[in-house]
């Protein structure tokens, strides 16, 4: 059970309530409506993410993904292996992420985009050793994009710990292909 109550329609603003129909309707989300701008500004980042980046989907997956399962956030793991699904991530592929970078299903890209958000989340810094092999291969605006998207997800991992936000009943999960993309 949710540390908070989820607002009702009537509990929000006419902002939040905006923004939600144009969400898919996660349990987050309803959470975050509490503040429309907090909701409004997490969605924007998100979107940013996951509809506009120029990261490969299936790399920012990978980073999502253990962001996820290094922070024990079940619901985000849930959620973005779900997205990874879609966009044709394997089983072996998602079992590797829980597994660790030196897992044998992984590209030499994917184990090293594993290394580098391991050793952020661990340490607030990528080592040189992390990031280098990254930033000889991705784009200035890729790297950015993936420094970014693990630490938004750390915090993101820390609200739904934190305030015990469910993953949504069975028969009320929301389309998540607009963040297959």
């Amino acid at each position: 059970m949710a540390r908070l109550p989820y607002p009702d329609a009537q509990q929000t603003d006419e902002k939040a309530r905006t923004i939600l129909s144009q969400l898919p309707a996660l349990n987050i989300m309803h959470m975050l409506s509490h503040s429309s701008d907090i909701l409004e500004g997490v969605a924007v980042m998100g979107n940013a993410l996951l509809a506009n980046g120029t990261l490969d989907p299936v790399l920012r997956e990978v980073a999502i993904i253990r962001t996820g399962v290094l922070h024990r956030s079940t619901y985000e793991v849930h959620q973005h292996e779900r997205i990874g699904r879609l966009l044709g991530m394997s089983d072996e592929l998602l079992a590797a992420i829980h597994a660790g970078p030196d897992a044998s299903a992984f590209t030499t890209l994917q184990s090293q985009v594993m290394r580098l958000t391991d050793d952020i989340v661990a340490n607030s810094r990528a080592s040189d050793s992390t990031f280098a092999p990254l930033a000889s291969q991705l784009s200035h605006r890729e790297m950015i994009e993936l420094v970014i998207c693990i630490g938004f997800y750390t915090m993101v991992s820390n609200l739904l710990n934190t305030l015990d936000i469910e993953i949504e009943a069975a028969g009320r999960q929301p389309d998540l292909s607009v963040a297959a993309r």
